[in-house]
């Protein structure tokens, strides 16, 4: 359910105003972004363990398990349609018939394995949810040799049965999976889906590695754009073992054009969201999987040093803080290992130039010029002194670079302060510029 302007709004700002700090479940697992892969949206619930096998093997052999798509996880409707006479939830006899030796070939192929849930009576396409069975369900995932668990929010239990809100409703599968942990020894990463309702970037992070916070994503550029927009005012949520999740990939899907794709991927990664392929990939093409393997924008996704999102610095066509789901912010930085990341989003439906000065990103030194490194193009720029401008940049594409000190500044720019210092730009006799 996608979030009102008026809810989303409040919430952020609550972000602002309260400097929140939320525990990560710092458990051993889920430091960084998952990559890997998701049938949903290609396949649905037309799913088997050969199916998803020989999708592995595409992965190796297109070199995306190499620059570190390692997790290839189920969604939905892998199970029977009812639990064993002891409450077992099974897995299809015929799509599935043995989980065992489904996560079996799965690691032996050098990937982790994924299993879905719900947190309700039913998963969403109406098989068995984990509602009262959250410790049996999480032992016979961790029996099967999952590593990864995606849980849903469809077939709610009645209020006078649950006697929960949202937190307590997943808290109980984060407890069962911690329960299941001091067994075993096995810590599954878990990714949250609720859809970004009760401000879920508030309390993910005390449960789960990941949370979706907006509805299903689409392979439109009005869906993209829509879920740029609500993530530009939660960024702050994101860190090293929790995340905001924009949901899985489009790329190769549907009407996106080239230029589309290549804007949703650099969002996707440069917000520290995980990377799951949702495409068929004994079709992609070429163009499209060269996108999803960029290997200096995955660089910033996977970033050993910086956990957090890049941030929008400027909104653009809007005021800042504008929730406009077709003309979201279109300047976002922040730092990275290898040097300050900007990002350059044009929402228009014609190319445009975007421009910037480096000062309006709290990572940049006044008075210091700046090597640029097109992330896209895979080049070195030259030398931005004060500002940069992005020429012609494609309807709805995006720029991305990489910005290093390159030393000082040439001597004598007139005005003396760059960007918002020029109103209070003062010499040390305290004569002010003007």
């Amino acid at each position: 359910m996608t979030l009102s302007m008026r809810t989303f709004v409040a919430a952020a700002v609550g972000i602002l105003s309260a400097a929140i700090s939320v525990n990560a479940i710092t458990n051993g697992v889920g430091k960084l972004p998952v990559m890997g892969y998701n049938a949903w949206n290609v396949f649905a619930c037309n799913v088997n363990d050969t199916l998803i096998i020989q999708t592995a093997k595409y992965m190796k052999e297109y070199g995306l398990l190499d620059v570190g798509y390692n997790h290839v996880n189920l969604d939905d409707c892998w199970a029977m349609k009812n639990r064993s006479s002891t409450g077992e939830v099974m897995s299809d006899s015929i799509r599935f018939p043995s989980m065992k030796k489904f996560t079996d070939q799965l690691h032996a192929l050098g990937f982790y394995a994924g299993i879905y849930s719900d947190s309700g009576w039913f998963t969403c396409a109406g098989y068995p949810g984990s509602f009262m069975h959250e410790e049996q369900d999480a032992m016979t995932f961790q029996s099967w040799g999952f590593d990864f668990l995606k849980y849903d929010n469809c077939a709610i239990p009645f209020d006078d049965i649950i006697r929960e809100g949202m937190v307590g409703k997943y808290q109980r599968m984060a407890d069962a999976l911690a329960a299941v942990a001091k067994k075993t020894g096995t810590t599954l990463i878990f990714s949250l889906c609720e859809w970004g309702w009760s401000h879920v970037w508030l309390w993910g992070a005390q449960f789960s590695h990941s949370w979706r916070i907006d509805d299903d994503i689409a392979p439109q550029w009005n869906s993209i754009s829509s879920i740029i927009n609500s993530v530009s005012f939660i960024t702050q949520a994101t860190d090293y073992y929790g995340r905001n999740d924009l949901d899985m990939l489009e790329i190769g899907n549907g009407d996106l054009t080239y230029d589309e794709a290549k804007t949703h991927f650099t969002v996707w990664a440069l917000v520290k969201a995980p990377l799951l392929i949702g495409t068929n990939l004994a079709t992609i093409s070429q163009e499209m999987l060269s996108i999803l393997k960029n290997q200096e924008i995955i660089a910033i996704n996977q970033d050993p040093i910086y956990g957090t999102s890049i941030s929008p610095f400027r909104w653009g066509i809007n005021p800042d803080w504008t929730y406009d789901a077709t003309h979201p912010a279109q300047y976002w930085s922040g730092p990275s290992e290898n040097g300050t990341v900007f990002m350059l989003i044009n929402t228009l439906n014609e190319p445009a130039n975007l421009s910037f000065n480096l000062t309006e990103s709290p990572w940049i030194r006044a008075g210091i010029q700046y090597s640029v490194r097109d992330l896209w193009t895979h080049t070195n720029n030259g030398t931005a002194v004060r500002s940069f401008t992005a020429m012609n940049v494609p309807a709805h594409g995006v720029v991305a670079l990489l910005l290093n000190e390159d030393g000082n500044e040439p001597a004598g720019l007139v005005p003396p302060c760059a960007g918002q210092a020029v109103s209070q730009c003062t010499a040390q006799d305290g004569t002010k510029y003007s």
